[in-house]
């Protein structure tokens, strides 16, 4: 991913937050047949390894566990907003003129060596794990012990368990960064207005972080 140092995000914490509240992420892989995309539910462990592990499942009918190798290489994207930024919200547009559209988001890169883990313990820990997760906010939370026990051993038969050790990851928010600190504030204002509020929020954001850097 080209990453301009404008828009690089080095901050692990919101690297790893940015997983957590957006978890279902991209998988890609290049198998033996060839380059492959599949979005799946991870869950990130931040305190294993290094930069931590990612662990999701994938039915068993899907070739993806049976393409890759213990070991390969994969690369994993998790994307959490993204707008689009008109030059009109520029006030220095109508000064001079010199502005384009441009495409506003926010995307963390797990890049990372991967392990297929076909044992029942693991594929049942993930999906408990991921139901806990999800289900939180559930006035009243489903868990596995809600379905009959023989459905879940044949549900769990069904699906396969990947894990994937991160080695490098890498963080970029877009978020017109190389523009005036008013010409930031004023697009994110605007996306706010209009109901974009995470990306919003987040270039108003950057808008005084920049503010900042300059007093």
């Amino acid at each position: 991913m080209y990453v301009p140092p404008h828009f690089r995000e080095p901050r692990s914490d919101v690297l790893y937050g940015l997983i957590e509240h957006n978890p279902l992420g991209v998988l890609i892989t290049h198998g033996r047949n060839g380059l492959d995309a599949n979005h799946i539910p991870f869950h990130l462990d931040r305190s294993r390894g290094e930069h931590g592990v990612l662990a999701c499942h994938v039915e068993r009918a899907n070739s993806v566990w049976q393409d890759v190798s213990t070991g390969d290489e994969v690369l994993v994207v998790f994307r959490s907003t993204d707008a689009y930024v008109s030059p009109n919200w520029y006030p220095s547009k109508h000064e001079h003129h010199r502005q384009v559209p441009t495409w506003n988001y926010l995307v963390v890169h797990a890049h990372g060596r991967i392990t297929v883990r076909d044992e029942e313990s693991f594929v049942r820990r993930n999906v408990a794990l991921l139901t806990k997760t999800h289900e939180a906010s559930q006035p009243l939370p489903w868990k596995m012990g809600d379905a009959p026990r023989e459905f879940i051993d044949t549900m769990v038969k069904a699906i396969v368990g990947l894990e994937i050790e991160i080695t490098r990851i890498v963080g970029k928010a877009k978020l017109s960064q190389n523009k005036e600190v008013r010409d930031i504030r004023t697009a994110g204002e605007t996306l706010l207005a209009q109901g974009s509020q995470t990306i919003g929020a987040a270039m108003c954001a950057a808008a005084d972080a920049k503010e900042q850097e300059t007093h």
